[in-house]
């Protein structure tokens, strides 16, 4: 049985098939910790005899946690709620070959964002230098280290819990030579150390990404090179998530009078609301 089925299972023989159809697909796996995102019309501990059922039914749960919807601060944490297991919010998460030490109290981390860590080091060339300007604890940077040869990745995060775990996580890796990285405001950090460095930019932080990309231009070298920009985007009825995302880059492109660019590639990631989609689109400038 895959793990989504036994998840359906579980979710219908313990709240109902009502239940089960709203909740079974908002659960999420990091390291042995599992995360339930619970629905804003939904009381947390509502969802205490799942949390139970998990850990009695799935040997690798440790610990069960309910994951309150969007994120808040600077420092972009989510609300989490504990329920069931051990009431322990660090683990050890890994994803194509890496291992990475997270608490999930005290940094953002999304399993969503799997398949998008290993896309975007499959793009990165030998002897890149790569400017994370969200890195968290590491994952982007890391998994890029290990799985291409650049240069240098150049690793930012203002959160100081997210950079000390992502210091522990690049020794853990093996990396050091490769990875640096940075406390602090990825705008302050580009102005004073990083302009004219990097042959790419990666800004996995939606709420940011607009507002900091004149940082990730002027980050460039010589003004030429690849930027991904992660957004949210609403779509009206009638509209594409596709076509809004191009429509709100390129007008903040013409707001920073840059006209030499090429969107080569516009993904959607995940729905993280209604009409609501998590986008990247991979732009080259110069």
């Amino acid at each position: 049985m895959t793990r989504g089925a036994l998840l359906k299972k579980i979710a219908k023989e313990t709240m109902g098939d009502d239940f089960a159809a709203r909740i079974w697909k908002r659960v999420e796996f990091i390291g042995d910790i599992a995360l339930i995102r619970t629905p804003l019309d939904m009381d947390p501990f509502d969802l205490r005899p799942l949390a139970e059922e998990l850990i009695k039914r799935i040997p690798y749960v440790k610990s069960v946690w309910a994951a309150i919807p969007g994120v808040k601060g600077e420092y972009r944490i989510r609300e989490h709620v504990w329920l069931a297991g051990e009431e322990r919010s660090v683990t050890i998460y890994k994803e194509h070959g890496c291992s990475f030490k997270v608490d999930i109290t005290r940094a953002y981390i999304s399993p969503s964002l799997n398949y998008e860590h290993i896309r975007v080091a499959r793009l990165v060339s030998q002897n890149e230098t790569i400017v994370n300007m969200f890195a968290g604890v590491g994952l982007f940077s890391i998994i890029i280290a290990k799985h291409a040869k650049p240069f240098r990745v150049y690793s930012i995060d203002i959160n100081p819990h997210a950079y000390q775990l992502m210091v522990e996580n690049i020794k853990l890796n093996k990396v050091e030579n490769t990875v640096i990285p940075l406390l602090g405001d990825a705008k302050e950090i580009v102005e004073k150390h990083l302009l004219n460095t990097a042959d790419r930019v990666l800004m996995p932080y939606p709420e940011l990404a607009l507002s900091y990309l004149i940082y990730a231009l002027r980050s460039l070298k010589s003004g030429r090179g690849w930027i991904h920009v992660y957004l949210h985007v609403f779509t009206e009825r009638g509209e594409h998530w596709r076509n809004k995302a191009r429509l709100i880059l390129e007008g903040k492109l013409r707001e920073l009078n840059i006209s030499n660019y090429e969107i080569r590639m516009i993904r959607k990631i995940r729905n993280v609301g209604p009409r609501t989609h998590q986008v990247v689109l991979d732009v080259y400038i110069g």
